[in-house]
């Protein structure tokens, strides 16, 4: 389908609504979102709405049945790889940002290699993904802004999920505590709300840095 506006509307339209300053700090801002899931979904849509530049999706893993209940995809995006579906569904609405897409896991090994961007977004649902991540950098890439999140599960209190500064170059957002279980599961609401929490702080710190 051609797209009904031009790049320049697209782009007039968004500094109407966030003024030229503002808006030229996101054109200029690359942030990669590790892991594409209920979490990393979310804040792509978020971020590309608000005409962030370029976006870096990176996952290993194909849409599921399973994932349409608190993920950012269609049926039809069913068996096809996340970052791939993502970009899609990105595209209809910006499709004039700049999407780079890795269908690969992230690990100790390649993480420096992969991640370029200063704002970097663990959206991880194993704990032990989220724990390698964030070692590897606050270890050894303290030039990165990470935004991670941790306890998001199920219902409750919107006002549990917060966001934290845990390090001088590290926010966590969530409420810390909550995991799924038989009997709280993952639900949209609440991974939604942890997700904008995520792409909140990530354009905050765009925005005033």
């Amino acid at each position: 389908m051609e797209n009904i506006v031009s790049k320049e509307q697209q782009h007039d339209a968004l500094v109407m609504r966030h003024g030229i300053e503002v808006q030229k700090k996101l054109d200029e801002a690359e942030v990669a979102i590790c892991g594409l899931g209920g979490l990393g979904s979310n804040i792509a849509i978020s971020l590309a709405r608000c005409g962030v530049g370029k976006l870096h999706l990176i996952d290993f893993d194909c849409v599921d049945l399973t994932n349409l209940n608190r993920q950012q995809y269609d049926m039809k995006f069913v068996g096809i790889p996340k970052p791939e579906a993502l970009q899609q569904e990105i595209k209809r609405f910006a499709p004039y940002i700049e999407i780079q897409t890795d269908y690969v896991k992230i690990t100790e090994e390649n993480a420096k290699g992969l991640l370029k961007e200063k704002y970097i977004c663990e959206a991880f649902d194993k704990p032990e993904q989220k724990a390698m991540l964030t070692n590897v950098i606050l270890g050894t890439m303290k030039d990165k802004i990470l935004v991670g999140a941790s306890g998001m599960a199920g219902f409750g209190s919107s006002n549990e999920i917060k966001t934290v500064r845990k390090m001088k170059n590290y926010y966590l957002c969530g409420d810390g505590i909550s995991d799924p279980t038989n009997t709280n599961g993952l639900m949209a609401p609440r991974v939604m709300l942890c997700a904008a929490h995520q792409a909140n702080k990530i354009l905050e710190l765009i925005i005033q840095g």
